[in-house]
């Protein structure tokens, strides 16, 4: 029996023996009327199962489907052109290509109380479902390998935190590595990192070696422990030869003050304040007048006290000399050739200073290399060959005055003071030739301290060794403070014999 209906773009066709398959959304009509056409005539189809076929525009039904079978040719054509198949309750898509979509099953191998395994469905994934419902996973229901329920992990390594880089080890899968931390100055910011990067120069790793942080600036501050010891010691190394230059000038007709030039005297505790106040240009922040100034301030003043060193050994061997018959030293007795001899021997220290500021001036620098982690605020001296002829310079005076007073020892009772001066040049060199290494080991502010060091020590030497025991006798034995005593006639014990 063979029914046709027309009408609103509906065709019936029914043929006997038609059974229950129902085909939706015929998506091509071009498609729909031939293959409609052909399902009708062609004998490679079996349609003694199929009881009726309904077709709308876009749309076909066939009803009653027991058994439906269709030739690779047909197959193609008719799943090309399909959208979506329904059986019963079952709704399939297909792709433009005829592709059906995919669906999978869950599978969890399970050993069973008997010791045979089992496959347990614990999951399904389904394209034809809505975007986010098309997974769905029961993971109480899944047995891990052990028979544990914890997910395992898939390397044979933890994971590395931040702060740490992966170094592979040798002769095992890619997956095995060690966590090792950053080196310093490189941080890593995120897990797993296999390369650590390098910090900015004027910046560091915090602790953790996650994220860079700025260096810290460094400098000798007045305000750290260090710095207030220092000048602490800087004020009270200035106020004892401003004490004793007061004792001086108020005893200054007194014989002991007045033997061996005594505005030699006075200018040697004028040098030894300013050597102890340069300190406090070497103490904080660095500008760019500090730095012109400081090492050019020392060396003059420095310069300055033991060319009056110099001086007074220089006239204690010509006084001694000029009391020979005919002496020819005579004529040099008095202030003037003292007064030349540090003038002139100063003056040679000035003209390397200028001519240094004038070639090479000193500046200020950043110095980031010399210690991990931190910025060093610094001078840079401009010329270490600068630095080390004043030092030289200085050396040479000193040693031409230590060599004086060291063959002057011996000499009478009144020239004694050259014993003070051997001892007070034995102070000054022996602290500036272990300035010399501990200098050149050290860096940043602690360079600073160790210069201080030898700066404080070798002038607070010089004014105890020099000008302690004249304090002692003018304070204490003024019995002493005559001028028969100084000259050897006196019933007084001569204890202490200072000229």
């Amino acid at each position: 029996m063979e029914e046709e209906q027309t009408g609103m773009g509906t065709e019936t066709v029914q043929q006997p023996g038609m059974a229950g398959l129902q085909l939706v959304e015929y998506c091509e009509e071009s498609i729909n009327n031939s293959l409609l056409l052909d399902l009708n005539v062609d004998t490679s189809i079996d349609a003694t199962n199929i009881d009726g076929i309904v077709c709308r525009k876009n749309y076909f039904n066939i009803f009653n489907y027991t058994g439906l079978e269709l030739s690779d040719e047909y197959f193609t054509l008719f799943s090309k052109g399909m959208k979506t198949l329904k059986f019963g309750e079952r709704v399939f898509f297909f792709d433009a290509s005829g592709n059906p979509p995919a669906a999978y099953d869950f599978l969890n191998w399970q050993v069973t109380p008997a010791g045979t395994f089992q496959q347990v469905n614990v999951g399904k994934f389904d394209s034809a479902n809505p975007l986010g419902q098309q997974l769905s996973l029961n993971v109480k229901q899944i047995v891990w390998n052990g028979g544990g329920e914890q997910i395992p992990v898939s390397v044979c390594s933890e994971s590395c935190h931040p702060g740490y880089k992966q170094i592979k080890q040798q002769g095992r899968p890619v997956c095995c590595f060690d966590c090792v931390p950053c080196s310093e100055g490189t941080i890593a910011n995120l897990s797993d990192s296999v390369e650590c990067l390098k910090c900015p120069d004027e910046e560091w790793h915090n602790e953790q070696r996650d994220y860079c942080i700025m260096k810290p600036v460094e400098f000798l501050s007045f305000e750290e422990p260090l710095g207030m010891a220092l000048t602490s010691i800087t004020i009270v190394s200035a106020l004892l030869p401003a004490v004793i230059l007061i004792v001086f000038i108020k005893h200054r007709e007194t014989p002991i003050v007045k033997a061996n030039n005594r505005d030699i005297s006075y200018t040697l505790l004028l040098a030894l304040i300013l050597c102890a106040l340069c300190s406090f240009i070497f103490i904080g922040r660095p500008s760019k007048i500090t730095c012109m100034l400081r090492q050019q301030t020392f060396a003059v003043a420095f310069a300055l006290c033991i060319s009056c060193v110099l001086a007074k050994t220089t006239m204690v061997v010509i006084a001694f000399n000029a009391t020979k018959p005919n002496s020819s030293l005579r004529k040099y007795v008095g202030p003037t050739l003292p007064n030349i001899i540090v003038l002139v021997c100063t003056l040679v220290q000035v003209t390397i200073c200028v001519t240094w500021l004038q070639t090479l001036t000193p500046f200020v620098e950043r110095n980031m290399k010399s210690q991990p982690g931190k910025v060093i605020l610094q001078c840079n001296e401009g010329s270490v060959i600068a630095f080390w002829c004043i030092l030289g310079y200085m050396g040479i005076l000193a040693s031409i005055s230590f060599l004086l007073a060291f063959l002057s020892r011996n000499l009478p009772d009144s020239f004694n003071e050259a014993k003070y001066i051997t001892f007070s040049m034995i102070v000054f060199g022996s602290v500036w030739l272990s300035f010399i290494p501990a200098y050149l080991s050290t860096a940043g502010k602690y360079m600073i301290a160790v210069e201080l060091f030898a700066i404080l020590s070798s002038s607070t030497g010089m004014l105890a060794c020099i000008f302690i025991p004249k304090c002692h006798i003018i304070l204490l034995r003024p019995e002493m403070n005559s001028k028969e005593y100084l000259i050897g006639k006196g019933s007084v014990n001569k204890t202490i014999k200072v000229f």
